[in-house]
């Protein structure tokens, strides 16, 4: 590790005037951040390290402030530049693909990376935090096929049961359990909520199964 030697004998002016000749103001999206060329150096490859060199190669126009602008969102701009800061990755509720688009614009290679790596190990994550929810619907037969073809939202065809039969009637008068099911969350899956009279034919239809 090498050692910085501070002339003491420089005057106070001169040693004020480096320190703000270190601090960098951002106007990223309309949002300012204010850091310093140390930090923005830590990956000297990257967008921001090349910014805000004195032989830059970068066209970047600045504010009235004297930022530089960058087009990008705010919001995700924040962890890749705490990540700069401290090394860690601190999302704070934002998706890890926002954050890795931004990245991979900035180009702050080891951000990519260790993103790309939580991205995964996300995706492969057992699924026992999710729970598959059902509902049982009550239809007549000329209904049915409108009713399953109409599903959306995730909802998924799992079982036709036949309820009942009227002999003195149409044909048309049979009446049938429908079963689907969807995949939630287990918050999701505790505020989805069935009315009275889907609850109701839920029971029924446990029964009719023997589940």
């Amino acid at each position: 590790m090498s050692t910085v030697f501070i002339n003491s004998r420089k005057s106070p002016n001169v040693l004020k005037k480096q320190g703000t000749d270190q601090w960098v103001k951002l106007n990223v999206g309309g949002t300012y951040f204010l850091t310093t060329k140390t930090t923005l150096s830590r990956d000297p490859n990257s967008f921001l390290s090349r910014l805000i060199q004195e032989d830059c190669d970068l066209i970047s126009d600045r504010d009235e402030t004297g930022a530089y602008l960058i087009d990008r969102d705010p919001k995700y701009f924040a962890p890749v530049l705490n990540y700069l800061r401290h090394g860690k990755l601190v999302l704070d509720g934002v998706s890890e693909e926002g954050v890795l688009e931004e990245a991979e614009f900035y180009n702050v290679t080891q951000l990519i990376a260790l993103l790309k790596e939580c991205i995964l190990h996300r995706d492969q994550r057992p699924q026992a935090d999710k729970k598959r929810v059902y509902r049982v619907l009550q239809c007549r037969e000329q209904e049915l096929t409108q009713m399953i073809s109409t599903l959306s939202d995730g909802w998924r065809f799992e079982q036709l049961i036949s309820m009942q039969y009227t002999n003195y009637g149409p044909f048309e008068n049979n009446e049938f359990l429908c079963v689907v099911s969807k995949e939630c969350g287990t918050t999701a899956g505790r505020e989805l909520e069935l009315n009275d009279r889907a609850k109701v034919l839920q029971q029924k239809g446990s029964r009719i199964l023997g589940i």
